[in-house]
């Protein structure tokens, strides 16, 4: 799989893609993440990428032509499955949406910045929108680095264990079960009796209640028994 971002600020995506899980993924050869500077694609000396929004108002919107030629140039070496703007105002994401994109071969991200992008690098250029919440970022490489770490772990041969991403919490719709480690006992706080039965049949049925009660306690709105 390849991950192509585009943004006007690198520096941003570089450290979160370069440790933990995503290090591993691309040392193992299942991933390539590519991040784009888009100011490369800038005509000017000053190497501008963000203009006055037309019609007035607070705030600076990003250039199209910068995106354009940046989208073009990659669109010219190769096809992509799935080139999303993130931006307030996308669709939700969700675990749904990630295992849609782990199953693509190539995805560009396109990062919004300051008030906002053109609106037509979205009617032109993006397949899809993608928001991660409810809430405004200085602009959307966190958002990017958020979309990529939950997608590229549910690639195959990314984790060790293959069970792992399958079992994560919301691949059902339902919450993950409470987790202990050792010791069994701390600060007069105990592992609940269950868990170090050795009965994995009623350790299993235990978790799944508890991942019914906590989804039903914590995600009232979305919970259907």
């Amino acid at each position: 799989m390849r991950i192509d971002i585009l943004t006007g600020l690198p520096k941003l995506l570089e450290s979160p893609l370069q440790e933990s899980i995503l290090r591993r993924a691309q040392e193992k050869g299942k991933v390539e993440i590519v991040i784009h500077d888009l100011r490369e694609f800038a005509h000017d000396k000053h190497k501008t990428i963000d203009d006055t929004p037309y019609g007035g108002g607070a705030g600076m919107i990003l250039k199209p032509e910068p995106i354009f030629e940046c989208v073009e140039s990659l669109g010219s070496q190769r096809s992509y499955d799935e080139v999303i703007l993130l931006t307030p105002d996308g669709e939700p994401f969700s675990q749904r949406v990630a295992n849609e994109l782990s199953l693509k071969a190539n995805v560009m991200l396109i990062c919004g910045h300051y008030k906002g992008v053109d609106e037509r690098v979205r009617e032109a250029l993006a397949t899809r929108s993608v928001s991660i919440g409810d809430y405004v970022l200085t602009g959307g490489e966190l958002a990017a680095a958020v979309i990529v770490d939950a997608v590229v772990r549910l690639v195959p041969g990314v984790l060790n264990d293959t069970e792992s991403a399958l079992s994560d919490s919301f691949q059902d719709g339902l919450l993950g079960a409470p987790q202990y480690t050792r010791p069994a006992e701390y600060r007069g706080l105990n592992v609940p009796d269950v868990l170090l039965s050795g009965n994995h049949s009623e350790i299993e049925e235990w978790r799944q209640q508890q991942r019914f009660a906590r989804t039903k306690s914590r995600r009232k709105g979305n919970y259907s028994s």
